[in-house]
This record gives C-alpha cells, structure tokens and sequence, in this order.
C-alpha cells in the first residue's frame, strides 16, 4: 500500500469524526501523513504531536492488527509532543 492509499484511508475515517488537532504521522524515509483536523496530507508541515513509526507499522495499525498502546510500550512508535493528542487520534484510526 503506497502513503497516498493510507492517507485516503486515514482521510476517509476522520471525516465527520471530531478530531480538532494536528498530528504528524512520521514514517522516515517513506514519508509523513499529516491529519490536520479533517484534512489528510502527505505534504510535511508544523503539528501539534508527531508519531514516528514504520510504514509497516503504520498500515497494520489502520488495519487494526497493531494495538498502539502495546506498539508504544514495544517501542514499534514514538511519540514527540502532546501526548494527549496522540490519544485523541484513536477516534481516527
């Protein structure tokens, strides 16, 4: 699945869903995803908490298979910036 493909995943999913914050999903070299309340990016800009973790990660984690919880306890993701963010995010993904 290329970024763009999980971008319009993401985008699909925080549609209508509430989310007000910026987060920066950081996957290195394969790019970042930013959700900017509603609107979904691949272009890289200012967010108010990023999340780095693979592209791997990042397509198991829409599809369901990858807890973040346990992911940020293995250490599968960080994250930098307003925690309390990051876990608004899970009314997105």
């Amino acid at each position: 699945m290329t970024l763009q493909e999980i971008a319009d995943k993401i985008a699909a999913k925080a549609s209508g869903s509430g989310f007000s914050r910026s987060v920066k999903l950081d996957t290195g070299s394969d790019g970042v995803i930013v959700i900017d309340g509603s609107s979904v990016s691949t272009t890289d800009a200012d967010a108010d908490c990023t999340i780095k973790l693979s592209k791997d990660n990042l397509e198991s984690l829409i599809a369901g298979e990858l807890n973040p919880t346990m992911a940020f306890m293995q250490g599968k993701l960080k994250v930098e910036g307003d925690m309390s963010v990051a876990m608004q995010l899970s009314q997105v993904l």
